[in-house]
């Protein structure tokens, strides 16, 4: 078998993704498993009451701690790019056309933005009813 019919075990980017959104995505893949184990262990864990429950009163105080909206929005932020830039590869294997695939990345950019923005808010927003 030749070596050009082998599969390389590098990937690169598909037709229609730029080098930077490949990038970015192969980036937020292994920062999502250790954020998603960060943040399973933090809230799920060290956090919780011994009920594993937290109420409102509970979350505002555990929100006082400034590394925990931290986390929580450094998880929003690359959960919503990860998943965005996937569900525009499965875009991409659908071959659409050129105008179609800029229509849909714009509104797939304007869902991530506004979902991150309205996120961080509620964040900071949950963080400074304690103070």
């Amino acid at each position: 078998m030749s070596q050009s019919t082998l599969s390389s075990p590098v990937s690169g980017p598909r037709p229609g993704e730029n080098t930077w959104l490949w990038l970015i995505k192969i980036v937020t893949g292994p920062l999502l498993v250790v954020v998603l184990g960060l943040h399973l262990t933090v809230n799920h864990y060290l956090g919780s009451m011994s009920s594993g429950l937290m109420t409102h009163d509970d979350v505002i105080r555990y929100f006082q701690n400034p590394i925990i909206p931290a986390i929580e929005i450094l998880f929003l932020i690359t959960v919503v790019t990860h998943s965005l830039l996937g569900l525009r590869g499965i875009i991409l294997d659908m071959n659409p056309s050129r105008s179609v695939l800029n229509i849909l990345t714009w509104l797939l950019a304007i869902l991530g933005v506004s979902s991150v923005v309205y996120g961080i808010s509620l964040a900071l927003r949950i963080a400074a009813q304690g103070a």
